[in-house]
């Protein structure tokens, strides 16, 4: 389904975006949305992520594999995609360049070497496609968006491989995760560079009215006092944004929404509304913890990479001056 948007001049909020590309549908669907970030301001660095051939084709050894032979193949596919994105930018005006990280050359890890690809060339935006497994093969795989958002100090916009949506001109209907946090206030930053006149906003805070059980604390009391904390979050979302755009700009709407009280969280509630709203980009700010802080919060931008159908933009804390 394509979103019936109009085609608008955009000035984008990213002057220096680096996409990660490989010969994958999630990956193609993710080059799809870029084009529509940039602009004749705008640097595309499009990487293509050439693979081991040992660890894509584990068992070829056993079976008279050739490696020279499927690591000319796995060339031959990734420089098609990077092509195939290239031209994808031919009407936006942008300087559009590849570049072949082959993990053959260069060893290590995808995650450590895409961060360092970003850190490198001093990228504001790194693009990706998720490939969302379900069952055993997520365990074993995993989404590449998680432990990236660990390592990369640039903002990161994840295209779910089920996402069945293209933009045409941006995004028109932007929902906004606000939890009254400096990270949250940076991507509300990034949120008003991203808007026109015509954007539609929503932002919104969840009560996590499954974490309310307790002996200690009447369920009533704690409620009363996440209501509070929700609308002081909500009410300094807008007071922000509305310093943020001039007069005539995009209106930000806002809604406090709840988890249901058992078997929920707050990463579907977000996604939930996302849908319901009919949302073609979801923005949250990431806190980028790491450590044993992270293994035991979690992280509520991994869940919701985790189950999102819509594109993802994660502003971290830790870029903001």
């Amino acid at each position: 389904m394509e979103l019936q948007t109009e085609n608008l001049d955009t000035v984008t909020a990213f002057k220096r975006i680096l996409l990660c590309v490989d010969p994958t549908v999630a990956s193609a669907r993710a080059a799809a949305f870029v084009p529509n970030l940039a602009n004749k301001e705008t640097h595309v660095r499009i990487v293509g992520v050439l693979e081991n051939a040992r660890a894509v084709i584990p068992f070829g050894p056993l079976a008279a594999f050739h490696l020279s032979a499927a690591h000319a193949q796995l060339l031959a596919a990734v420089e098609s995609a990077c092509a195939v994105a290239k031209e994808m930018f031919t009407s936006s005006g942008a300087v559009v360049e590849i570049q072949i990280l082959d993990l053959v050359t260069h060893g290590g890890e995808v995650v450590h070497e895409l961060t360092k690809c970003a850190q490198d060339w001093k990228a504001d935006l790194l693009v990706m496609g998720s490939r969302q497994h379900q069952g055993l093969l997520h365990w074993i795989e995993g989404p590449l968006s998680e432990p990236l958002m660990k390592f990369a100090e640039c903002a990161i916009f994840v295209i779910p491989e089920r996402c069945d949506f293209v933009w045409r001109g941006g995004p028109q209907r932007i929902l906004f995760a606000a939890d009254g946090s400096s990270a949250s206030q940076e991507a509300l930053r990034t949120v008003a560079r991203l808007a026109n006149a015509r954007t539609d906003l929503r932002a919104v805070h969840v009560l996590d009215l499954a974490a309310l059980l307790t002996d200690f604390v009447p369920h009533t009391l704690l409620q009363d006092a996440l209501v509070e904390q929700g609308d002081t979050a909500l009410a300094s979302a807008s007071e922000l944004f509305e310093g943020l755009t001039d007069a005539g700009g995009p209106r930000l709407d806002t809604a406090l929404l709840r988890t249901d009280e058992a078997n929920d969280d707050v990463a579907h509630a977000i996604v939930r509304e996302a849908a319901r709203w009919h949302a073609d980009l979801l923005v949250m700010g990431t806190h980028g913890r790491r450590g044993v802080v992270r293994c035991l919060l979690g992280s509520v931008a991994n869940r919701v990479v985790a189950v999102a159908r819509t594109p993802l933009l994660l502003v971290r804390e830790k870029d903001i001056p």
